[in-house]
């Protein structure tokens, strides 16, 4: 089982000027072959298939709980795309100058005539996300050298997303998935290591990636986060320690397993776009019931989840964003 906290790994920007280009790029790091969905499925499966577990006990807990990260890391990248595909403007559907005609042409239609402007299972050209993708042999070395290599692919992908988009979201989103998939890249390295004994020391960086000069990954590092593998479970998965650890092969530092997931960041609360029906081409009606159903259950009047924003406050912005 996965338990889900309502927090982001990390925290993002709130909406400002759509990019819908942007948005369908940053699909690669959701659906591509080297995207979050491969690698949570990818160590999902290894998981659910690993056979022995309880005599190879520190390899299994490190590949099952890395895929519970994973989980995390679609959950940001979703996050992220939808951010970039937001129109805090709050744009009334029912004008003849709703927001969508000026997305013709522009990024992946799919975004607006299926997604409601939102993430899709699919790669930066619009193809589905592929079971194809998914590597589970059953034999820990070759499933193990596989994950390292998907990692290494998936870190490259991410360097050239960064390059490729600037806007404020994809930035936040690449520079923390960078330096979390390199944790994971030297996770796999150690188990190759405990497990054969190769040197795997020798091959870091790789891709050879300046994480420590990227602004956006720079606060991360700082953290700490670059060598801390967290334990995603409240009792479980308590010998990832015995393979995750040593010197990080790149500044040396003492790698670390940190009891319990991160705290985490509040998502945004993104406002209605009712020119593509989210949630609905009316959502002050779907508000109401919402409200209702709230007072009937005897809850309080306030919603008793936690946000960034609330996202009452960015339909304010519409006056001042719409001339």
């Amino acid at each position: 089982m996965i338990q889900r906290i309502d927090r982001l790994g990390v925290e993002l920007p709130p909406p400002s000027e759509p990019d819908p280009a942007g948005a369908a790029a940053v699909q690669e790091l959701m659906g591509g072959r080297f995207g979050e969905m491969s690698t949570f499925m990818n160590y999902t499966f290894q998981s659910f298939n690993f056979r022995g577990r309880q005599a190879a006990r520190p390899f299994y807990d490190l590949i099952a709980n890395i895929a519970a990260e994973e989980f995390g890391h679609i959950e940001v990248v979703a996050a992220a795309i939808n951010t970039m595909l937001t129109d805090p403007a709050n744009v009334d559907a029912h004008a003849p100058d709703a927001t969508l005609a000026k997305y013709k042409g522009i990024g992946n239609p799919q975004h607006f005539l299926q997604g409601g402007k939102g993430a899709l299972p699919q790669d930066s050209n619009g193809k589905p996300w592929n079971g194809e993708y998914v590597f589970s042999s059953g034999d820990l070395v070759e499933d193990l050298t596989h994950n390292y290599f998907l990692e290494t692919g998936a870190r490259n992908g991410k360097l050239k997303v960064y390059q490729m988009v600037e806007h404020p979201a994809a930035r936040a989103l690449t520079g923390y998935l960078l330096v979390r998939g390199g944790v994971h890249q030297i996770a796999y390295a150690r188990a190759l290591e405990k497990l054969t004994g190769v040197d795997m020391m020798k091959a870091f960086p790789a891709p050879r990636i300046p994480t420590a000069k990227i602004p956006e990954c720079r606060p991360h590092i700082e953290k700490g986060l670059h060598r801390i593998l967290y334990r995603f479970s409240p009792a479980d998965y308590q010998e990832i320690g015995a393979v995750f650890n040593g010197p990080h092969p790149e500044t040396g530092e003492d790698l670390v397993v940190e009891q319990g997931p991160p705290e985490g960041a509040l998502p945004h609360d993104l406002p209605p776009q009712p020119d593509v029906f989210a949630p609905d081409y009316a959502p002050q009606d779907i508000a109401e019931i919402a409200q209702r159903l709230r007072k009937a259950a005897g809850l309080p009047d306030e919603p008793t989840g936690q946000v960034a924003t609330d996202g009452s406050r960015f339909s304010k912005l519409k006056d001042a964003v719409t001339p």
